[in-house]
């Protein structure tokens, strides 16, 4: 028997069985039997920021606040003085509202947004890199024990991703252990709600590592040094740009986590080999799991 992750060691868990977020749905197999699966559900979500729409976003529709206050941190819309005065989600218009002490005017910024390969449509603002200059990350450590335990304790937790598939997962962790497990149709959307949640919560971002289920883009290694986070790891691969970013930024990323096998593209000072690859059990070609049958 498969031991299941205990989802009380995490701060926050993906919950596959809240009201809302699949339904149920038939249809007929290969074969031309019924087969009644899950399926994610997506719904619009538009950010407002003050009085200014900035997003309409596509999500599954949980962690709002979250999902808000993150988008628009990663954006370089909040400043990190800024006073959050209220928050405010309305369920049947589909609007969050968040309030700053702070007048903001982003008409300029809005005109040079730019579309990013983000599943369900991600969004970039023109000027995110401005926004890097200067940056220097932590130079910590990542044991490769670390990166072992963390993927098998992520590939076995309860998600919306094997109860339904068709889904991204990202996980912010500590050393060896997964702290918020945020899920969404789109991976920026995953990542918004972990940046929400830690600027709702004051977390430090210098010692920890985000682990994505999705490639890691350019967008990706954006968001994750925007975030102060010094490693992305994913169980996916990558693309030039975002390799040619995180170089730049000093960001370790990491990729292609299978079993024992990985591969660093940037970032390899920090990364410690205190792990015998021969002694991590390999997952092999395929992994045999409900989520997958449902992509």
């Amino acid at each position: 028997m498969v031991n299941r992750t205990n989802i009380s060691d995490f701060v926050i868990a993906p919950d596959p069985g809240r009201d809302g977020l699949t339904r149920k749905v038939t249809g007929r197999d290969h074969t031309g039997a019924l087969q009644e699966i899950s399926v994610v559900e997506e719904r619009p979500l538009t950010i407002f920021l003050n009085a200014q729409e900035i997003v309409t976003a596509m999500t599954i529709g949980d962690y709002p606040d979250y999902l808000a206050l993150g988008f628009l941190r990663n954006q370089g819309m909040l400043l990190a003085d800024d006073q959050i005065t209220a928050i405010d989600y309305d369920a049947e218009l589909e609007t969050v509202v968040v309030r700053t002490a702070r007048k903001t005017d982003y008409e300029e910024k809005m005109r040079k947004k730019t579309r990013t390969s983000g599943c369900a449509v991600g969004t970039v603002f023109g000027d995110m890199m401005e926004g890097l200059e200067g940056l220097e990350l932590p130079d910590c450590e990542v044991r490769t024990s670390w990166l072992y335990a963390l993927a098998r304790t992520i590939n076995l937790t309860p998600s919306l991703y094997l109860e339904a598939g068709a889904i991204h997962g990202t996980v912010l962790c500590h050393k060896d252990k997964p702290l918020v497990y945020m899920e969404d149709v789109g991976r920026h959307n995953a990542v918004d709600k972990i940046a929400g949640w830690m600027l709702s919560s004051g977390e430090a971002a210098g010692d920890k590592i985000l682990y994505t289920t999705g490639r890691l883009t350019s967008e990706m290694v954006i968001k994750t040094a925007m975030m102060g986070i010094p490693v992305l790891a994913s169980r996916s691969g990558f693309t030039a740009w975002g390799i040619e970013i995180a170089n730049e930024l000093g960001l370790t990323l990491i990729g292609r986590m299978r079993g024992k096998r990985f591969i660093c593209l940037s970032g390899e000072g920090r990364l410690i080999r205190d792990a015998d690859p021969d002694l991590i059990k390999d997952e092999g070609q395929k992994t045999a799991r409900k989520g997958a049958k449902n992509e």
